[in-house]
């Protein structure tokens, strides 16, 4: 149901695009959220945007560096890096949340997940 994409291996200093491709099933309402995951470490929220409200809410740590998107038309979410550092190697994850009509960072809130896809930046 959501499937992601554009990970890979990047210099510090580089960029890179991720795109979660998102199926039908998951209504074009619901809230998206990019998440990530470094081994030995809990998976913590990226960004958030809610549709319903134009709201965007976007990490501390990754502020001015990440952009999150979402083209309607193309049902994919996107999620732009920059300025990476060997900080952000994770999975990445996109995620829906199905039953809350708020943009939200919170893990719990999300009950669609894809399957990650990898950055590392070296």
């Amino acid at each position: 149901q959501l499937v992601e994409s554009g990970g890979g291996s990047v210099q510090a200093g580089g960029s890179l695009r991720l795109s979660c491709e998102i199926s039908l099933y998951i209504y074009s309402s619901y809230c998206m959220g990019w998440f990530r995951q470094a081994p030995g470490k809990e998976r913590e929220a990226v960004a958030a945007h809610y549709t319903g409200t134009a709201t965007t809410y976007v990490a501390d740590s990754v502020k001015g560096r990440f952009a999150i998107s979402k083209d309607n038309a193309k049902n994919t979410l996107y999620l732009e890096m920059n300025s990476l550092s060997p900080e952000d190697t994770a999975m990445y994850y996109c995620a829906a949340s199905g039953w809350t009509f708020t943009a939200t960072m919170r893990v719990v809130d999300y009950n669609y997940w894809g399957q990650g896809t990898q950055v590392t930046v070296s």
